[in-house]
Order: C-alpha cells, then sequence, then structure tokens
C-alpha cells in the first residue's frame, strides 16, 4: 500500500466517511449514550455487543474482540483487502485517489459514472413502468403466475421496457443523454445503415444487473409472449460496466449471507434466485449464462468455502454443472451438487413442494464427485467395456483436477462398486489419468506461532491513558517514560508510535494510527479505546502510572542484580560491576520515592 495512496488522501477519506453512517448502511445501529450498538455481524450472538465511538471514529465488538476504523469494518464485512476498502470509500465520498489522477482514468472513469447514471435512471424507468402503467399488465400477470410479490418485485427493482422501438432512445433524449454513449452501454443500437437507433430492449420483463456494491451495471430481459421469435432472454453486451464472466447476479444482496454460511447456493436464473431469497435462503447466486467461469469463481471464494450447484435437472443443466468444475476448483472450492426433481427447476420445486422442502435437499447435496460418477454411470451404462472404460476416463480426468489423494481413494472404492471391478483396477485406471502430472510439492509446514501473551494491567492501562492525554502531555512523558519498561511487544509499539507523533506534533488520531499498525498491534489498540467505563482525572492516572511502570522495571533489575551477586563463579571485576549497577539503581529508586 505504501507509495501507492498518499497518507494525506487516506486522512482525507476516512475524514470524509462517518463510521456511523458507513456502518448504518450496513445494518441498524441503536444509540447507547455517546455510542451506538448492534448485534455483531462477525459473530452469532443475541444480545448486542457491538460499539461503534462516533468521537473516536472506531468500532469494536466486545464478543468476539472485532475492532478498527472504517476501512477496517469494511475489509472485514465486505471481505476484500485494504486497497479495495479505500477505493470504495473514496468513490462513495467522491474523491479521485493520486495514483489513478492521469487523462486516460480520468476519461474512463467520466465514462463509467455517465453510464452509472444512465443504468439507474432506466432501471427507474422501467421499475415504474412494471408497477404502474397499463402496457405492463401482461408482466405483472406473469410474475403474479410465477409467484413473485411484489416485495420481491421492488428489492430486484424488476422492470418492464415498453414494446416500443423507439422507447429508450426518446426517454435518453428526453434526459440529454448522449446516444453514442447509450449505445456504448448496450441501451441502444444504430442500425449499420445510418437508419433511426433503436432500444435493445423491447417488450421484455427487466432484471436489472448490479455489482457487487448494488449499482446496476446491466439487464437481462426475458420475453413475455412464449410466440415471440428469437432468445427467451436477452443481456446487456459487454460494456466498460459489464462483463458477463465476471459478473454474478443477487451477489450484492447475498454476500454478507454467504460469509455467514461459508457456503454459496449457485442456481441457474434470475427468477430461481429470487424464488430462493424470498423463501429465506440468502446465500445465493447465479451466473450470467450457465457453467461458471474463473473469475466468478474467484470471486465466490473471496466468500464461501464451499459451492453447492443446483442448476436445471435437465442435460444442459447437468452439464453445466460438470463444466463448473475446473473453474471452482482452480478456486480453491469444495464443490457439491443439488438435484431437484425434474420437471422442476428451484423456483418451481418451491412454489410446490415449499422452502422447508428445498432445505432439507440443500442439506443433503452430494459431493460433486458422488454425482459425477452416478451421472457417468447413467451416460455411458457399466455393463459393457466401452461404458466401463468411458466411466473410468472421465473420472480419472475430473479427479487428476482436484488433486486430493484421500478422494481419489475414496472415488476408487465407489467406482469400484458402481463398476462390479476391483478397487485396485480403479486405482491403476486413475494412476494412467494422471501419467505425466508432477507429483505436488508439499509445502513447507510453519513453525507453530506461540501465542502473544495478554499485557498486564498496567500496560493495558498506560495505552488507555496515553490515547486519552492530551499530546503536550504525551510530549512530556517522552522525557520520562523508557520503552524498556514496558514488557509486552504489541504496547511497547502501539505507545512508541503515539510517544513518537506527539513529539513530532504529527498526531492525526487513533484511526489514522489504527490504518499503519499490523492486525495484533490494531486489535489491542481498539480494545482500550473501545473500554466502556469512563476515566476521571486521566492526566494524573496516567503520571501515576508511568511512576508505577518505572518501579516495577527497577523492581526487577535490583532482583536480577541480587541473583547475579549470589553465584559463586564471579571474577572480582564482575563484583565489582555488579556492586556498582546494584548501588546506582537503589539510589536512584531513593530519589524517586522521596520526589514523589
Amino acid at each position: 500500500m505504501a507509495g501507492l495512496i498518499a497518507q494525506s488522501t487516506l486522512d482525507q477519506i476516512r475524514t470524509a466517511s462517518d463510521i456511523v453512517e458507513v456502518i448504518g448502511g450496513c445494518f441498524p445501529l441503536k444509540r447507547a449514550g455517546a455510542n451506538f450498538t448492534a448485534l455483531c455481524p462477525f459473530h452469532k450472538e443475541k444480545t448486542p455487543s457491538f460499539s461503534v465511538n462516533p468521537t473516536k471514529q472506531i468500532f469494536y465488538c466486545f464478543g468476539c474482540h472485532q475492532g478498527g476504523d472504517v476501512f477496517k469494518f469494511l475489509q472485514q464485512y465486505e471481505n476484500i483487502n485494504f486497497l479495495d476498502a479505500v477505493k470504495r470509500l473514496a468513490d462513495r465520498a467522491g474523491i479521485v485517489l493520486e495514483f489513478e489522477q492521469s487523462p486516460e482514468y480520468e476519461k474512463r472513469r467520466a465514462v463509467k459514472d455517465a453510464l452509472l447514471e444512465m443504468h439507474s435512471g432506466i432501471a427507474h424507468r422501467w421499475h415504474t413502468a412494471l408497477l404502474n402503467d397499463a402496457v405492463a399488465e401482461p408482466a405483472r400477470d406473469y410474475l403474479k403466475r410465477r409467484g413473485v410479490t411484489e416485495e420481491a418485485v421492488k428489492l430486484f427493482q424488476l422492470g418492464y421496457a415498453p414494446d416500443d422501438w423507439a422507447d429508450t432512445v426518446n426517454w435518453a433524449r428526453g434526459r440529454k443523454y448522449d446516444l453514442n454513449l447509450a449505445e456504448q452501454g448496450g441501451l441502444v443500437i444504430s442500425k449499420e445503415d445510418g437508419g433511426r437507433p433503436y432500444g435493445r430492449f423491447r417488450g421484455r420483463l427487466m432484471f436489472p444487473i448490479c455489482d457487487e456494491q448494488g449499482r446496476v451495471i446491466g439487464f437481462s430481459g426475458r420475453v413475455l409472449d412464449p410466440e415471440t421469435k428469437g432468445a427467451k432472454y436477452v443481456n446487456s453486451p459487454e460494456t466498460p460496466l459489464f462483463q458477463k464472466g465476471r459478473v454474478i447476479y443477487g451477489l450484492d444482496k447475498s454476500r454478507r449471507a454467504m460469509l455467514d454460511e461459508k457456503s454459496a447456493l449457485i442456481c441457474e436464473g434470475q427468477l430461481d434466485l429470487i424464488a430462493c431469497h424470498m423463501a429465506g435462503i440468502r446465500h445465493v447466486a447465479a451466473p450470467q449464462g450457465t457453467a461458471l467461469t474463473s473469475d466468478q469463481a474467484r470471486v465466490l471464494k473471496r466468500y464461501a468455502d464451499e459451492v453447492v450447484l443446483c442448476f436445471d435437472s435437465d442435460t444442459a443443466g447437468q452439464a453445466a454443472a460438470v463444466r463448473s468444475l475446473d473453474a471452482l476448483l482452480e478456486a480453491g472450492l469444495a464443490v457439491r451438487v443439488m438435484t431437484v426433481p425434474a420437471p422442476h427447476d428451484p423456483d418451481s420445486f418451491i412454489q410446490e413442494q415449499g422452502a422447508d422442502a428445498f432445505r432439507k435437499r440443500l442439506t443433503g447435496a452430494e459431493s460433486f464427485f458422488d454425482f459425477h460418477l452416478r451421472r457417468l454411470c447413467e451416460t455411458h451404462g457399466t455393463d459393457t467395456d466401452a461404458g466401463r472404460r468411458a466411466v473410468l476416463r472421465e473420472m480419472g480426468e475430473a479427479l487428476r483436477k482436484a488433486d486430493d489423494a484421500v478422494l481419489a481413494d475414496r472415488c476408487a472404492q465407489q467406482t469400484a462398486l458402481a463398476l462390479r471391478v476391483s478397487a485396485e483396477a480403479v486405482r491403476t485406471e486413475f494412476a494412467k489419468a494422471a501419467t505425466g502430472k508432477p507429483a505436488p510439492v508439499e509445502p513447507a509446514t510453519p513453525a507453530p506461532v506461540a501465542p502473544v501473551a495478554k499485557p498486564t494491567p498496567l500496560e493495558y492501562w498506560l495505552v488507555r491513558l496515553l490515547f486519552l492525554a492530551e499530546d503536550e502531555q504525551v510530549k512530556a512523558l517522552a522525557t520520562e517514560l523508557e520503552l524498556e519498561w514496558i514488557g509486552h511487544s504489541l504496547v511497547r509499539e502501539v505507545v512508541g508510535r503515539r510517544m513518537e507523533a506527539a513529539a513530532q506534533g504529527d498526531w492525526r488520531g487513533v484511526p489514522a494510527l489504527l490504518s499503519e499498525l499490523d492486525e495484533a498491534a490494531a486489535q489491542l489498540l481498539t480494545r482500550a479505546m473501545a473500554a466502556r467505563q469512563d476515566v476521571p482525572a486521566p492526566s494524573t492516572q496516567l503520571a501515576d502510572l508511568v511512576n508505577r511502570l518505572r518501579d516495577q522495571f527497577q523492581e526487577k533489575q535490583l532482583a536480577h542484580l541480587t541473583r547475579e551477586l549470589a553465584r559463586t563463579d564471579l571474577t572480582d571485576e564482575e563484583e565489582e560491576r555488579l556492586l556498582r549497577e546494584h548501588e546506582s539503581l537503589r539510589r536512584r529508586r531513593m530519589e524517586a520515592a522521596n520526589a514523589a
């Protein structure tokens, strides 16, 4: 991060991003005195222990001990890295990052901003049409037949594009939008012969596609009349906002649930996703197409450890599940497959059988390799040599991609049972599939990390008082407090940074320091600052605490010198040196006591 974004810019973004507003935009906060509280989003609890301090601009959970500034909250809540958190907050505050200040970037940014505004506007126009316009009656009837409630329509901002070639063009012109930009965003199409431009989406139920921040970046339009010629669905083309292979429908509403469940349910279509979501199954998303891409799998890995595929039960849906395997394994995700009986899809199954029946099937979703073996046996048959060879070959290829010896052994036994052959013969055939593949290099086992001891009560209160005191007092204490008096390494680091900033007149506050400390030190500081009890006369207490730390340190030194002097193997010179040190330290202790 160093060198990419100037500290002054980070301070500007932090100042512009009130932590109460940012967190309050993610879930409701309740005022409790000078602070705000809520149920912690990072662990399950029944009594609120999550606290937000608007004065210090920090958050802290007294249950799971997560804490930090506004950047840290966004990192943990959205499961993104620091740079992405900075970008999101900068975008929210309208601040241009220094490393992005180039003519090319500014041009691209202007185009994207204009397209985002345009997409938001047309999404609202189509949503209003669906709710109110008479021409949208067929769309409302269709949604009613599919069991889509008005609540769902509003939550997912579903819309209706009127069956009028000029409607989108006239809407854009009425708002002074550049038609070339509308064409670049995939909303308008221009004829090659120079004829009149026309709207891409006409007479269709519209599903806005959002990025992870909930901003509309594209659309998927479903035909309502089954007799209409052309594709059932029409999607936005590739644009500066929308890249089909990277976007996951519904992720903006499901990513928090995925983090909580550590799992992502992947359905094939938008209506399947909406049905799951409204049934209370929130960790669900849908790819823009059938099979998942590598980019989409990497995005899912940020939120989940496991993916459950629930594609349609027809041949195309099952094939899509198989095609998704490579990308999911490459991203390090475990894979299971959930099936619903034909002719159902998730939407119709939930409508007919109910959410509990769907959840039961979800809980019982089988391992991808169990599903794959069953499918291969059904496809190729197990009664002929050709069929058995095909099953062995395709299972071996899939297991090679998984690169898991335990899994391969289990699958070898199951495949042997299915084909009615010996497990050893199956292992031999699987080994052939892996021929030419280098043996995996075992990663070096990291040395065990010793747990960090807790600070002593004196050290803990030193942190708390040092950050409650005024800069001038901290600056004065810098000449009296020696860092060697502090035994805890994290406390020593935090205190040293505070004293150094005060001495240089460069104290920017707790949130700025939190972003510069490592995880453990930042957590220590956040915990100390989030303590709820009031501190009377902090200046007096701080001066007294520094004296106690000094006395404690000197007492330890005296005890050490006494033990050294008791050694029988000392030379005369060593004994004389130790006696001088002992006497000098004892004299300083007496002087300090008299001064007090």
